[in-house]
């Protein structure tokens, strides 16, 4: 008996070591492949950075929408982050929506309007996998929330096409990304220097191009971000003071017996 549970009693142990040992190696090889990014919306006085968010649809807009949906943002929201109702229109009118029925009882097509969501690049998922290899493109609405790491794990993802290491093979229709679980990811590097022509004269990087659209995609994820933490402050210092108030009052009552 004692035998056998010495015999468990390793057993347990090599297989926690062993479980151990494949939790710290993939916490190390997360830790390696998804550096902490600084984010304008980082700490609790961190608001969306505009202008980034704004070249940050420009990216998604002339790069990622050729895959990617936006389907739970409505064009009339970028007003949140600074583009005016005009280009808002431009930009909705630039895609075709199914609409109705008519009188007649027929659907038609009809220019988007800024009320329209995003104009999804495929008609269906079977589409968006036949145009891709069978792939399946995520949308993007909520893709920095959906993923763990966030921002950083997004940013790093599209900064992680990199050669493969030495004794490494890649599949045909693969490639090697440091960043994405298992390494091996069927989108092609999206990004590269000069990708898109900022109007701010920005110097296009693939750094920059992917640092300002996961801060659009952020976003996109919490348009209501910076009114939650001024909100947040609001009610810290209110209860800062009421704290204060009551303490006063607490004092007051019960000075004569203190």
């Amino acid at each position: 008996m004692m035998r056998r549970n010495a015999l468990l009693a390793f057993a347990t142990a090599a297989l926690v070591a062993s479980g151990l040992a494949v939790t710290t190696a993939r916490a190390a090889e997360s830790e390696h492949s998804l550096e902490h990014q600084r984010w304008s919306f980082d700490g609790l006085f961190g608001t969306i950075d505009q202008a980034a968010a704004q070249r940050g649809f420009q990216v998604y807009k002339e790069v990622c929408a050729a895959c990617h949906s936006l389907s739970l943002v409505a064009y009339r929201n970028l007003g949140a982050i600074g583009i005016g109702e005009d280009q808002i229109k431009a930009i909705a009118a630039q895609y075709n929506v199914m609409d109705g029925p008519n009188d007649a009882g027929d659907m038609f097509e009809r220019p988007a309007k800024p009320s329209d969501k995003f104009v999804a690049p495929f008609a269906n998922a079977n589409a968006a996998r036949a145009a891709n290899n069978g792939a399946l493109p995520p949308d993007l609405s909520l893709i920095v929330k959906a993923r763990e790491g966030g921002p950083d794990y997004v940013y790093g993802v599209l900064t992680g096409f990199v050669p493969p290491p030495a004794g490494v093979t890649v599949p045909d229709g693969m490639y090697y990304n440091a960043a994405f679980p298992g390494h091996q990811i069927a989108m092609p590097p999206p990004l590269s220097d000069g990708s898109v022509t900022y109007a701010d004269g920005t110097e296009a990087s693939v750094h920059q191009e992917a640092h300002d659209v996961v801060t659009f995609l952020e976003w996109t994820a919490e348009p209501e971000l910076d009114a939650r933490k001024k909100m947040g402050v609001k009610v810290i210092l209110f209860l800062i003071v009421l704290t204060g108030l009551a303490y006063a009052v607490k004092r007051k009552v019960w000075k004569d017996i203190h």
